[in-house]
């Protein structure tokens, strides 16, 4: 959470027109994380963001106007979690168990010309890292 000063990226398509700020996105990307807030945050422009691995971890998001002279909307949200277990247990990938094999299988099973077909990088990216992770399921 915080104010990450790159309005003139648009989140809903992640794009923009500028090198810094698609250097950003880049990173948010290449870090699996998600931006969650939908409003303009500050003058019409999406400064404030709250960015997440998993959209579920987030909710209730809501602007509540500016506090003092401040020009930016406060932002409130909930940190969404399960209930905590007697043994909780943290969850990681074993790749010794992997069945590379299938996960080949059901990759090569989508249609990646149709698939990709007249998108640009970004769409292209964000198109495979959801095949990606459905497949390691």
């Amino acid at each position: 959470m915080g104010d990450f000063n790159h309005p003139d990226i648009c989140w809903r398509d992640n794009t923009t027109g500028h090198k810094e700020s698609r250097k950003f996105l880049e990173c948010v990307d290449d870090s699996f994380l998600l931006q969650v807030i939908e409003e303009p945050t500050r003058r019409g422009a999406m400064l404030d963001l709250i960015l997440t691995n998993k959209e579920s971890l987030v909710g209730d998001v809501k602007l509540k106007g500016s506090l003092g002279c401040s020009d930016h909307e406060m932002v409130e949200f909930r940190i969404l979690r399960a209930a905590r277990r007697a043994c909780s247990k943290l969850t990681t990938l074993d790749f010794r168990r992997a069945d590379f094999g299938l996960f080949g299988d059901l990759l090569g099973r989508i249609p990646w010309d149709r698939a990709l077909e007249g998108r640009g990088a970004q769409d292209s990216w964000l198109i495979c890292k959801g095949h990606l992770l459905q497949a390691q399921e």
